[in-house]
């Protein structure tokens, strides 16, 4: 899941809640929603190989 942040930058965070904090993982945060696309594909592809 990604969300704009206030700053113009994108994060990418995980699709399900933490069960420790009962809020999303942070992921990583990218300067376009482009390149936080790419790597949500790159960690889907590295959760299934």
């Amino acid at each position: 899941m990604i969300r704009k942040l206030a700053s113009g930058e994108y994060r990418l965070y995980s699709r399900k809640l933490d069960p420790a904090t009962h809020k999303r993982r942070n992921l990583g945060t990218f300067g376009t929603r482009a390149a936080a696309e790419k790597h949500e594909r790159e960690v889907q592809y590295f959760k299934r190989h």
